[in-house]
Formats: structure tokens, sequence, C-alpha cells
């Protein structure tokens, strides 16, 4: 097993147990694995190693604390329904999933997902990222935001609260908009629909984030507040920059090659300029994002998945109930 960094090994501030990686295995001994690894190739992203040994110690159980979590709050609406004499449905289970960007919480969310539609509880789970809520490249190049994408302040954060709270609400149809990382802008025209989930993950970079004053209305609310678990995905700053890299060199001979492409003129860069660029943007764009605005909401997560240097969950702080 390879050494725990640091800041993973440390408990993070706040109510929360630590289980090691293999403690958290352990209690994977009885829950069954229903994906194979072509299942995990299909979801994994570009760069994040992960295969089904990892998904068997680290996110089999996770997925099962998380049904289990999903069937309580089912027996509390059953209970609460009874007693109040109603017999209104219950309401979609949220589940946030926050993270640096390329820390790996992309292929979290959609393992989730495919591990969460295979028990009987939850066979209708839907996956959101908050993409999709971003203002469009011309409103960004307006506001003087287009080198700023990613901060909060680049995110209609109005638009996807109250989609959020749609959702939550039981809402029969639901929709959000479509991000493009090929054209690097929202596209025009198509919706992503949701449709009453037995459980909805919202996967983005500040869903964790409290209430901005700017934002604020007569709700006072955050996104967050409509969840009803949150995951935090860790690693540390070092690590997940040398990750950043390397899917960068990753995608000049993927996306960055489509002429249709926003990064095109990367595609035709050499591996020294190329590492260049991709840690100038990080260092001048991702890094102060993830320190003023991401890392922040850590300890607000209701289960944090502290990752070392080879992308492996290493220790699992989860608050105590």
């Amino acid at each position: 097993m390879a050494p725990v960094s640091p800041r993973t090994a440390t408990v993070p501030d706040g109510p929360f147990t630590t289980f090691s990686r293999d403690q958290w295995a352990a209690l994977a001994d009885t829950t069954p694995l229903p994906l194979t690894q072509d299942d995990i190739g299909r979801v994994r992203g570009l760069g994040d190693p992960i295969d089904l040994a990892e998904v068997d110690k680290i996110y089999r159980p996770l997925s099962r604390l998380l049904d289990l979590y999903s069937g309580a709050i089912g027996g509390l609406h059953s209970a609460t329904s009874a007693f109040l004499g109603e017999s209104t449905g219950r309401t979609p289970y949220v589940i946030g999933i926050a993270g640096s960007v390329a820390v790996g919480k992309s292929t979290t969310a959609r393992v989730l997902r495919e591990l969460m539609a295979r028990w009987p509880h939850s066979p209708r789970v839907e996956l959101i990222t908050t993409d999709g809520f971003l203002h469009p490249n011309a409103v960004l190049a307006e506001r003087g935001l287009l080198q700023r994408k990613g901060f909060p302040e680049s995110y209609d954060r109005r638009a996807l609260r109250q989609f959020i709270a749609d959702v939550k609400s039981g809402v029969d149809e639901v929709s959000a908009p479509v991000y493009s990382h090929i054209t690097y802008d929202i596209v025009p025209g198509e919706r992503a629909v949701v449709r009453r989930p037995d459980i909805l993950i919202v996967e983005g970079l500040n869903v964790l984030q409290p209430a901005s004053p700017r934002d604020l209305d007569e709700t006072a609310l955050a996104v967050s507040d409509y969840f009803d678990v949150s995951i935090y995905v860790d690693a540390e700053p070092t690590d997940v920059r040398r990750w950043y890299i390397d899917r960068f060199l990753s995608l000049r001979s993927t996306a960055f090659s489509r002429p249709d492409s926003y990064f095109l003129n990367y595609a035709s860069l050499t591996d020294e300029e190329a590492v260049e660029r991709a840690g100038h943007i990080w260092d001048s764009i991702n890094a102060p994002n993830l320190a003023r605005n991401i890392a922040p909401t850590r300890s607000r997560a209701t289960i944090i998945l502290s990752k070392g240097a080879d992308h492996q969950v290493q220790s699992v702080h989860m608050r105590k109930l």
C-alpha cells in the first residue's frame, strides 16, 4: 500500500470517524459487487487509473452505505406520512460530490451511479454535473470572467439552486443546460432532463459552498442545503497538479485534436510546451480556485475520500451521526 501523504492522513476538523483503506475495505465483505472491469473502463475518467480492485475496496462499501442512508430516509418518510395521514410520494435522495479539477470526482460520481442503480431500492439513478450551469462564454467574456471559469461567480448559481430545489420538491420533470468539454461552452438548445429519479447525484467543483451574500434572497439557501448526503474527493494539491498535467498531455491526441475543439491549438504542442502550458493554467486558475473556494468546503462534507499519490483512496472520513 502506498504511503499516505500528510494531508490525507490528517483527520479533518469536525466530528469525523476515520477509516484506513484496509478498515474500510473490510466493510465490503458481505456486500455484492455488481460491476465488471468493462463497466469500470466505461465510466472512469481520463487519467484516473481506477480499477475493479479499487471499486471493490472503496466504492462497493460506500455505495452500500449510501443505499442504507437512502433507505433510512425512505423509512422516515413512510413513518411521517403515516403520522400526518398523508399519501404523498417520497422525493428523490440527493447526493452531492465535490472536489478539485482532475481529482477524480467525475469518476467517483459515475461509479456510484452504476453501483447504486443496481441496488433494489434505487433503480433510477440520475447524474447531473454543474458544468451545465456555467454561464455561456459570451456572458463570461462580457463580465470579464472567461479566465475565471470554474470560480463560483462563473456559474448561474440561482438557476442551479432552483434546479435542485425542483428535483427535491418532487417536480415531475426538470431540465438542466448541457455543457460541451469539446467546444468549452454551453450547447445551445440542448437540455438534460431529469424525471423523478430515486437518487440524483450532483457533481461539481463548488457544490458544497454556503450561500453567497450576493445570491441571498428570501430563502437564503445554498445548493448544498438540498443534499441528503455529500462527498468530498480530496488529495494533496501537488498530486492533483501532476494529475492535471498528465491529463492535459493525454488530451492533445484526443479531445484537443478534434476540429471543433476549443483547444485545437494545444494539439500541436510539444511535450515540454504542453507541460509548461498546463502548469501555467493550473497555477493561475485551478490552484487559486482550489485554495480559496473548493478546499475550504471540505469539512462541510458528510464523507471525505482522501486519495494518495497513486490516485487510490487511502482513508475515508465519515461524519458522525
